[in-house]
């Protein structure tokens, strides 16, 4: 399998805080990877270093077989790199179609916006995603679940290498989780890698590949799912297990 991300060594520290010590991890196209921690674990940090919100202390990030620096989430971006995250950050008096336009919006001779473009695309995008959201519907009215889908569809307009979800089954009710988890399941027979950080643990089981635990900091567990049960996890959570 080709290898999209291989973090080495990283280090995070916010002055005398280690928020990420000597942290490693690679993740393969197409791979959906889990990964667990309790509040504090360092989880948040990891995705916004890759992402390009934070720079790492110390350590390396080879994406796609090259080391970068992202100096800012455009830098994450124009690498293949998507955000979902857990507030969805969507404009709720926008459309859906313009919600995933935003900031890369279609245009017509470089400066008249492509209306008819970015529905037939967000149309295509929601339909894909099996989504009942239409690209004229105003986001106000929607349900956790076509939210969900307006945000996930806004990751795939630049086709992604990798995409990283925050806790995106914490804001829905219990009837859409299985929906969000197929809109999970759809990037990945895209061939797009996905980054699951969720303290669902079901949810982790169901549709990643492997799992990885996070604890103050540390990775103490990298495991493929088959190798996993959900007692283990939760004592590698909680510290009552060590490592694993």
């Amino acid at each position: 399998m080709t290898e999209i991300v291989n973090l080495s060594n990283i280090y995070k520290s916010f002055g005398a805080v280690q928020a990420l010590i000597d942290f490693n991890l690679s993740i393969n196209e197409g791979e959906i990877v889990g990964l667990m921690g309790d509040n504090g674990a360092g989880k948040s940090t990891l995705l916004k270093i890759l992402a390009g919100n934070f720079l790492p202390t110390s350590g390396n990030i080879n994406f796609n077989g090259e080391d970068v620096v992202f100096n800012n989430p455009k830098d994450a971006r124009k690498a293949g790199v998507e955000v979902v995250y857990q507030d969805l950050a969507l404009c709720d008096h926008l459309t859906a179609a313009k919600n995933i336009y935003l900031s890369r919006e279609a245009k017509r001779f470089g400066f008249l916006l492509d209306h008819k473009k970015m529905n037939e695309t967000s149309q295509k995008l929601l339909d894909e995603l099996n989504s009942s959201a239409r690209p004229g519907d105003v986001v106000t009215g929607m349900s956790g679940g076509q939210r969900q889908a307006i945000a996930i569809a806004r990751t795939r307009l630049s086709e992604p290498k990798i995409v990283l979800m925050d806790e995106p089954t914490a804001a829905v009710s219990v009837a859409q989780v299985p929906v969000i988890l197929d809109y999970i399941r759809s990037l990945k027979k895209q061939n797009h890698s996905v980054l699951l950080i969720s303290h669902r643990l079901p949810d982790i089981m169901e549709v990643c590949d492997r799992i990885a635990v996070m604890r103050l900091g540390e990775k103490v567990c990298d495991k493929n799912k088959s190798d996993c049960n959900p007692e283990e996890i939760t004592g590698l959570i909680t510290g009552a297990i060590k490592s694993a």
